[in-house]
């Protein structure tokens, strides 16, 4: 038999190519060979493996999720079923603070990620870095370290500021972690412990990990009553160590702090204008979501999850949580927030509620409510928490240095991963960005694809991607511009979008 090779493995034919530049998309094929973009052009004469009609269809670069907690669930479900389906060919992960590695010293997974089976423990990043491979995920998977597992690692859940011996310890681990994988590092300045780090602690991180030429990414200490100066000391970190900064899922939490975006705006724009490298990203929502528990007293949210549950158990301390809960809140601040994932059979039902309707039915008190929740939950439930402007949204969606970013883990309808209840920006985010900015005219649709593939692979080193180009990686996304759009909701989280037709990862057809 004789063999004919092909000019080809895969063409995407007759589609509008728009390729990530932000410039008007222009008709042309696509050709793939192995995981690279061999040719965009005029391919009608040319063989193939398998060809695909695109007719109608846009053909993007795949889009790149620059704030993403898939950290652990890569590793049970490497397909990444919600992301993959909404266009998703790249994450950055261990955002927040929160990270698969380090797990030495005092550092643990968070409850939802160390409540699976993993295929074997890890330690470090090497070790995680080894299992991703292994796993073969379809997405790429950048990954930061965490600085509460630097904390937790050296000092444990304590609630003080590191010392300088301590500091050095933890500049030490971030260095190994950096020179075995991790592309940078990020903070959880609201989340315990890294609440209780001074300014002194990050700069020396971000020192060095502007060193190995990585990213810094942050949690800011405050978005609400203190956000213009958390913003002020995360550019101060920035322009002190000269690492590039990423401000996670930029907001203005709370009525009372709406008014506060133009200036926060005007703080990061002349730091920008001054050279600071800033950036920031969001998500096309209005609500954010977290563990329930943090809407907690501070002090009661210190130490382990023992800890924490011991002081709900003592009569006494419960009742000054409560109290301190009810009486530092509004009455309308409980209409706001809706529970989300549970882990106890008899809060199911509370799914997708929010948190004023659940007290009327169980008549009780709104605080106390919510701490039945979250102590039958073991500190593992989850909350939506719709304290944002939909006004401000658009305008912060609007700014040319505004990336999207899930702030979701993956998940998936059947299977692994399926028996939760996420927020639904894990299933809609990036079509309902595109559909946003489509149907409100927002931007260009060609600018919106920017926003999502050569924009974040330009601020982050993805060298490769975000652009439709000979030589670049074959991560593609073919999706109709006139039906894209989600369908997740609040109380229907797992539900795929609308629009996507195909997805192309490292030169394979992933959907």
């Amino acid at each position: 038999m004789i063999s004919i090779e092909q000019d080809f493995d895969l063409v995407l034919a007759n589609g509008c190519v728009a390729d990530g530049l932000g410039g008007e998309p222009r008709r042309a094929d696509v050709g793939i060979r192995g995981s690279t973009i061999s040719s965009a052009g005029d391919l009608a004469n040319a063989t193939a493996g398998k060809t695909i009609d695109c007719s109608g269809m846009w053909v993007a670069p795949g889009f790149i999720d620059v704030h993403s907690h898939s950290d652990a669930y890569i590793l049970l479900r490497p397909d990444a079923p919600s992301k993959i389906r909404q266009g998703v060919t790249t994450e950055i992960v261990g955002q927040c603070g929160s990270s698969a590695s380090p797990l030495t010293g005092g550092a643990r997974l968070p409850s939802d990620w160390a409540s699976n089976k993993y295929p074997r423990p890890w330690r470090n990043a090497r070790e995680y870095a080894a299992l991703l491979r292994e796993a073969s995920p379809l997405m790429n998977i950048v990954f930061l370290t965490g600085h509460r597992n630097l904390r937790m690692a050296v000092i444990g859940m304590e609630a003080r500021p590191a010392t300088k011996d301590e500091i050095t310890a933890m500049t030490r681990l971030l260095a190994e972690e950096l020179e075995n994988g991790s592309a940078g590092f990020s903070t959880g300045l609201l989340y315990q412990p890294s609440c209780h780090a001074l300014p002194e602690e990050i700069k020396a991180l971000a020192a060095e990990c502007a060193r190995h030429g990585g990213h810094y990414a942050t949690h800011l200490r405050s978005e609400g009553e203190h956000l213009i100066e958390a913003i002020d000391e995360a550019i101060e970190t920035a322009r002190a160590s000269d690492v590039p900064l990423q401000i996670s899922h930029f907001k203005t939490s709370g009525k009372t702090n709406w008014h506060k975006l133009e200036t926060a705006i005007s703080h990061i724009e002349a730091a920008r204008a001054d050279g600071v490298r800033v950036a920031a990203d969001r998500y096309p929502y209005t609500a954010a979501g977290t563990d329930l528990d943090v809407i907690l007293p501070e002090w009661a949210e210190r130490g382990d999850r023992s800890e924490i549950l011991a002081r709900l158990e003592d009569r006494a301390t419960r009742n000054k949580i409560a109290t301190e809960m009810m009486t530092t809140r509004s009455p309308e601040y409980w209409s706001t927030v809706m529970v989300g994932a549970t882990w106890a059979d008899s809060n199911a039902s509370f799914r997708g509620h929010r948190i004023d309707d659940i007290a009327a039915e169980l008549e009780v008190p709104p605080a106390e409510a919510v701490l039945r929740i979250v102590e039958s939950d073991g500190l593992r439930t989850g909350g939506f928490f719709f304290g944002m402007s939909e006004d401000n949204l658009r305008r912060i969606l609007s700014l040319p240095w505004v990336m999207i970013g899930s702030d979701a883990s993956l998940r998936s309808v059947e299977g692994t991963l399926s028996d939760d209840h996420p927020h639904p920006r894990a299933f809609g985010t990036f079509p309902r960005f595109l559909a946003l900015c489509r149907d409100e005219k927002l931007m260009s649709l060609s600018e919106a694809v920017r926003r999502i593939t050569s924009l974040p692979a330009e601020t982050f080193g993805l060298k490769g991607r975000g652009v439709i180009r000979e030589g670049n990686v074959a991560d593609i996304c073919v999706f109709d511009p006139a039906t894209i759009r989600d369908t997740a909701t609040y109380p229907r989280p797992h539900a795929y979008p609308d629009g996507i037709a195909h997805v192309i990862a490292s030169g394979s057809l992933a959907f």
